[in-house]
């Protein structure tokens, strides 16, 4: 399964946008790589570039909120908080014990909670972030 960032998905936000396109292309690198049987060589790498970019990605809406003084920046907060601790765990299991099946389903569990986030919560964001 490929991710990818349909109609349903944008915000409107050139930068949320563009951002959230990037988090797909990592999440669908990490599981081709796992696909090919490449996951072992280079699931550190593609693992650590994902949770780097989810934290800058997270920073910068954040970013945006705290400018814009989003009403919805606690949980929008605590959200991000949660999820990057979610996607460690889950790549640094991939790293650890291969691409398992439980790993993977992990992965893609994740890859879920980021499109409803996304489709609910972003837009939300997104139509603040275009009424200020």
């Amino acid at each position: 399964m490929r991710y990818e960032l349909t109609k349903d998905l944008l915000t409107g936000n050139a930068l949320i946008d563009s951002e959230h396109k990037q988090l797909f292309d990592a999440i669908n690198a990490l599981l081709d790589a796992c696909a090919q049987g490449k996951g072992r060589d280079s699931l550190p790498k593609t693992g650590q570039f994902l949770n780097s970019y989810v934290t800058k990605h997270f920073s910068d809406e954040e970013q945006l909120q705290v400018s814009s003084k989003y009403p919805g920046y606690p949980a929008h907060k605590t959200f991000h908080d949660g999820y990057k601790r979610k996607l460690q765990d889950a790549t640094n299991s991939l790293v650890r014990d291969g691409a398992t099946v439980r790993a993977l389903g992990e992965v893609n569990q994740l890859a879920g909670i980021l499109i409803s986030h996304i489709r609910t919560e972003d837009r939300k964001l997104a139509q603040h972030l275009r009424g200020n």
